[in-house]
């Protein structure tokens, strides 16, 4: 799933990931991860999103990525 989108999109759901891997269950594909380091170090919450395309991207892009971990833990 990560080879359909751009260095820094990619960069930003390995961020992703890696928060939910050492602290579990978070909300995701809410924005304000996004001000969380690691994720804040990227750029900005608007910068991070604008690599998605726009918020809806980004939101299918965690909705992806979480369909992906669940189908692994199932």
């Amino acid at each position: 799933m990560f080879t359909k989108y751009g260095p820094q999109a990619r960069t930003v759901l390995d961020a992703l990931l890696e928060k939910y891997r050492d602290e579990g269950v978070l909300n995701l594909d809410d924005t304000n991860i996004l001000l969380i380091p690691p994720l804040s170090l990227l750029g900005t919450r608007v910068e991070l999103i604008r690599a998605f395309g726009g918020k809806p991207g980004f939101e299918q892009a965690v909705h992806e990525l979480q369909d992906a971990l669940y189908q692994e833990t199932a």
